[in-house]
This record gives C-alpha cells, sequence and structure tokens, in this order.
C-alpha cells in the first residue's frame, strides 16, 4: 500500500488531498500512467507533466525514479522562491 498525496492545483482537480492505492507500477512515471486510466480528473490533472513534480518518501525525483519500496508519493506544481 502506497500513500498518494496531491498538492495545490493537483488536489483540486482529482478532488482528493491524499489516497492510498494498491500498485505495481515500477516507477513515478508509470504510477502517473495508471492514475491517468482512473478517471478524466486524473488525466486532467497529469497532462502536463512539465507542470508537475514529484518527491518519494519526501524526497524530489524525476518522473522516472524507481518506486521501490515507497511508502508515500506527493504531486505538486513547481516551487517559487521568493
Amino acid at each position: 500500500m502506497m500513500r498518494v498525496l496531491y498538492f495545490a492545483w493537483l488536489r483540486e482537480r482529482i478532488g482528493l488531498p491524499a489516497e492510498d492505492i494498491e500498485t505495481s507500477a515500477q516507477t513515478v512515471e508509470n504510477l502517473v500512467q495508471e492514475l491517468r486510466s482512473r478517471a478524466p480528473r486524473y488525466e486532467a490533472a497529469f497532462s502536463d507533466l512539465s507542470a508537475v513534480r514529484c518527491a518519494i518518501d519526501q524526497n524530489l525525483v524525476s518522473f522516472d525514479a524507481p518506486l521501490g519500496d515507497a511508502r508515500e508519493v506527493a504531486f505538486f506544481p513547481p516551487m517559487t522562491g521568493g
């Protein structure tokens, strides 16, 4: 079981702040593909991956990162400094 967290407009589009899922995805990209196939709201949220960042167990990673034994995957918009 993996906890998937959604922040900001991703949370708004998907309609959930978090969910626990069973997945056989090997990478973050595979997980995104799996999520996209769930419902149009996931497809809308992940339609432009250049506007999405991800973290595995609170470490920033790229979409080709292996999930391994990840307990938590978070998706969020790019952060800006100020």
